[in-house]
């Protein structure tokens, strides 16, 4: 956001992991890379990670002008590999950089990054196949493994896009026809597949080749750059920096980076920008990484229960409510869980999860009265004293501290201890008044920290467990929240849940209520009744749990709750699941908000991200509750249209921008539902090093290995629903400031089309505060220069907007226009918009789109010399002294009885030959 609109300091700190890649001088440590459990150990695997990194290091030193190379990595393998390994301190799955799983769905052994964020800023992590690293018949087609390795790092640790484009290979320039790259310099050949076999691209009417018309590199090129184009070819030594980078190439780097150069993001927008202006280069070769193989095994829990005398009447009985349903429904088998109180009781050793009765165990040990006062630091240390039972270490070890503590008597000492122990410390606050101590501990020890509402309507502290499944890469062991809802009932309390076909294991219904049991009556999809005959009823706890036999059935169960109360009372009702098939993982929904710990900015960016397995799940509803501790709610509707707060359509990441900004703490619940969803084949496609299926190489085509077929089918889901809590955070607005306002998003989706005289643009509407409201007015322009439209918008060609009235954000926007002239055959436009809130206040010029108008020749069938002079004018700009140049050389290759497609390897002609080819064919078949 433009500094103009920062007129109140907005602090965000979000409470997440403090860990991550760090430039420690000038090698990056912390790097992580994980293996995913399904994959089976494999000692070369280890081997091919360790030499894919050291070449890459070498690779990259040498890129970044001998500033930077990779000094520490941690390659964590799965619990189940047997192998004596080092043990993993506070690296887990969900949080390493890079993950080593078995190919994509969609995309195969292909390398990609997963980007959600904006340009400049980091990605989430790197994805590679066990196949891509042992398998060497990949090498040809994405080229070695250490600079496969180097250009999807600059995808994730800079934010920077690729530089090619795999849907519009070609765009037009100054009447070229160029690849979309970078740089200019590249050279190479024309082909497309035409019925199993290579031939020279064939145009249509307009002379424009056809759309599978692709772009073959020369396998030897007279250009270094760029590495973010093709890191495949060994001329790929650097980065594309601003004097040879393409800025009207339709690549995602020009469109998500304002068409800077990729070296420009990387030396001033991304997070290592400071450092890298003041690194000073190495003057000898750095040392090879430093390689740590760790392990975590099973997740050994200890939950710290606050006991006081505060916690007494309903924050101990839901203290109750949610531990049960956390050691009952949620911890995983396997996993080792102890309980100690905040006066330095141990309720309970740890316990291997082994089943029921190891479970009911567990919960028959949880405390029933209150007592005393809070002691944090003695319930600490009696915590790490329970950790110790295991194995006699505490490293990577959970705890899990519930408490209501408004005072702490933690001091320096204790919180040392508990750093150096090794633990990774999460904190639930009951009520807003709990101890900023508590969110301190959480971010220091990679840990969550959530601040909850003990009211039974709200049933925070239930969906507060739910953020700590399991987080070793294997969905199917977790278990989903599929329902979270409530309501103060005084009769009956009726609804839906949906079972969709990814899950029905362990499938339970928990009923908490408030005064005395609802009579209950559950309806399966085929028409059986579960009733009180079925339940479990805990009268202490006041909850009424069903478990449902066996695999649930798939479809919509229907609920009845009845109030025998006179009064009315809260229900509440929690429906968990697991997956149905140990080999097909359920769909997830995770949460929470994309701003990094450091961030100072006006904007908070909500996302949920909804997937299955790697694959994006489209067309859902997704409601964002942001409940604040001065109690005003704040809900948002989520989207994956790709603008405004959503950085890309389609890739199951719903986002918006949070605006209504109230000093305070604030927890973060989502939740999802779709109406008879599918997991569907997405447009989105993420940034990834490119599949080149063959280069030129002595003037001829040479064929890469033919990239696998896509076998993916669209899976109907039915209905769907699921429920995330996220981690809370803190929002800081000086009290001495106006309410902040908000300009429109920027807009950046635009596109164009020219039909006849006729131009129609289309985008996504912004709001009038970012993407929330409507905006107030357009501004369109145009220009015949793409530079002109950027640096001098408001002295761009003006498009009259009078009749164009903004909709509601994230609507979809066209506006039609003739322009004030005849459009001449040829020209190239470049439009771009910018809108106006109430305010006055105006979003930043919208990306640019960009079109050549051609006009279709009426005699494409009849060749002669004059089209032939039309076609060349039109795509290559020759002049008529170049025209007759062509036809001489033409005649001159009859008479020496050459064939005519020798003309296609001329390269000093450009794109001519590949024109005059099509003309030619035309000639021949005439017999002219």
């Amino acid at each position: 956001m433009d500094t103009q609109f920062a007129v109140v300091l907005l602090v965000l700190i979000a409470l997440g992991p403090t860990t991550g890649i760090r430039l420690d001088g000038n090698g990056y440590t912390d790097i992580v890379v994980a293996i995913n459990p399904a994959v089976p150990e494999n000692e070369a695997l280890i081997n091919q990670i360790k030499e894919m990194i050291t070449s890459a290091s070498k690779y990259l030193f040498q890129a970044l002008d001998n500033m930077v190379f990779y000094k520490e990595v941690k390659i964590l393998v799965p619990p189940n590999w047997r192998g004596r390994y080092e043990r993993a301190r506070r690296e887990t799955y969900d949080k390493a950089n890079i993950i080593i799983d078995y190919p994509h769905p969609l995309y195969g052994d292909e390398p990609y990054t997963k980007q959600t964020k904006h340009c400049g800023e980091e990605g989430e992590h790197v994805h590679f196949t066990p196949n891509f690293l042992l398998k060497d018949h990949l090498i040809s087609a994405y080229g070695p493994r250490a600079r496969v390795f180097v250009h999807e790092w600059a995808h994730l640790r800079w934010g920077v896009y690729d530089e090619y484009n795999e849907k519009e290979p070609f765009y037009i320039a100054n009447k070229q026809i160029l690849p979309t790259s970078c740089t200019s310099e590249i050279t190479g050949q024309w082909y497309e597949l035409i019925n199993g076999e290579y031939l020279h691209c064939r145009y249509d009417e307009t002379g424009l080749p056809s759309k599978e018309c692709n772009f073959f590199p020369d396998k030897d090129q007279p250009t270094s750059a760029s590495i973010m184009y093709l890191q495949n070819l060994d001329y790929a030594k650097t980065f594309c920096h601003e004097g040879e980078h393409n800025s009207e190439a339709p690549n995602m780097q020009n469109q998500k980076c304002n068409y800077k150069a990729t070296r420009t993001v990387i030396f001033q927008d991304s997070v290592d920008s400071e450092s890298l202006q003041t690194l000073t280069p190495l003057q000898s070769p750095p040392p090879p990484p430093i390689f740590r193989v760790i392990q975590r095994k099973n997740r050994v829990i200890c939950l710290i229960l606050d006991v006081s005398e505060s916690m007494q009447g309903e924050k101990i009985l839901r203290l109750q409510q949610a531990t049960t349903l956390f050691l009952s429904q949620i911890i995983e088998n396997g996993a080792y869980v102890g309980i100690v109180s905040t006066n330095a009781d141990i309720l309970s050793p740890l316990t291997k999860i082994e089943g029921k009765g190891s479970r009911d165990g567990l919960i028959s040990k949880l405390p029933q009265t209150v007592s005393g006062s809070t002691s944090m630091c003695k319930g600490l240390r009696v915590s790490i004293e329970v950790l110790h039972q295991d194995d006699e270490g505490t490293v990577g070890d959970d705890v899990i501290f519930l408490t209501d503590a408004k005072d702490t008597d933690i001091d320096q000492a204790c919180l040392e201890s508990a750093l150096n122990s090794g633990i990774i410390l999460n904190t639930i606050a009951v009520g807003h008044e709990a101890s900023d101590v508590l969110r301190t501990m959480a971010s220091q020890t990679d840990g969550k920290f959530i601040i909850v509402d003990h009211n039974l309507l709200s049933n925070q502290l239930v969906d507060a467990f739910f953020s700590f499944t399991t987080s070793d890469g294997d969905p199917t062991k977790q278990t989903v929240q599929l329902v979270s809802t409530g309501k103060i009932s005084t009769d009956w309390f009726n609804g839906t849940v949906p079972i969709d076909c990814t899950v029905g294991n362990s499938t339970t219904f928990t009923i908490i209520y408030e005064k005395n049991p609802p009579t209950v009556n559950i309806e399966t999809p085929s028409g059986s009744v579960y009733g009180q005959s079925h339940i479990t009823h805990n009268a202490a706890m006041k909850t009424i749990v069903l478990n449902v036999p066996g695999t649930a059935e798939d479809g919509d169960w229907k609920y009845s709750f009845f109030n025998r109360e006179p009064t009315a009372q809260t229900i509440i009702l929690i429906v968990t699941s697991r997956a149905k098939h140990d080999d097909v993982p359920p769909i997830t929904v995770k949460t929470g908000i994309k701003n990094s710990t450091s961030n100072i900015s006006g904007l908070i960016s909500v996302f949920s991200e909804i997937s299955q397995n790697y694959i994006p799940l489209l067309g859902a509803k997704v409601l964002a509750t942001l409940q604040s501790d001065t109690g005003h709610p704040e809900t948002l509707h989520l989207l994956d249209n790709g603008a405004g707060a959503d950085v890309f359509k389609d890739d199951g990441i719903y986002s918006r921008y949070f605006t209504k900004l109230r000093t305070g703490l604030y927890n973060l619940k989502v939740e999802m539902i779709q109406q008879d969803g599918a997991i569907q084949l997405s447009s989105h496609k993420p940034s990834g090093a490119q599949y080149v299926p063959g280069y030129i190489v002595n003037g001829e085509l040479q064929l890469n290995p033919p990239k696998p077929p896509l076998s993916f089918q669209a899976t109907e889901m039915g209905n769907i629903t699921r429920t995330a809590m996220g981690e809370s955070f803190v929002v800081s607005v000086p009290s001495d400031e106006t309410p902040q306002n908000f300009p429109p998003s920027k807009i950046t989706d635009l596109t164009v089309e020219i039909q006849e005289d006729t131009v129609t643009l289309k985008w996504t509407a912004p709001g009038e505060d970012y993407d929330q409201g409507t905006a107030k007015s357009y501004e369109i322009r145009w220009s015949h220069s793409l530079e002109n439209l950027q640096n001098n918008f408001s002295n761009a060609n003006p498009v009259n907007t009078s009749a164009l009235q903004p909709q509601e954000a994230g609507s979809a926007e066209q506006y039609s226009f003739l322009l004030e002239f005849i459009i001449q055959n040829g020209s190239t436009f470049f439009f771009g918009i910018q809108s106006e809130d109430e305010m006055a206040m105006k979003s930043e010029v919208s990306n640019i789109a960009h079109i050549t108008h051609f006009v279709p020749s009426t005699k494409s069938s009849n060749v002669s010399y004059t089209s032939l002079k039309h076609a060349a004018l039109l795509v290559s700009g020759c002049v008529a002294v170049m025209v007759a140049c062509l036809i001489a050389v033409y005649i001159w290759a009859l008479r020496r009885k050459k064939d005519s497609r020798d003309l296609l390897n001329s390269k000093y002609i450009g794109i001519c030959p590949e024109v005059l080819e099509v003309k030619i064919a035309h000639i021949e078949s005439e017999g002219q």
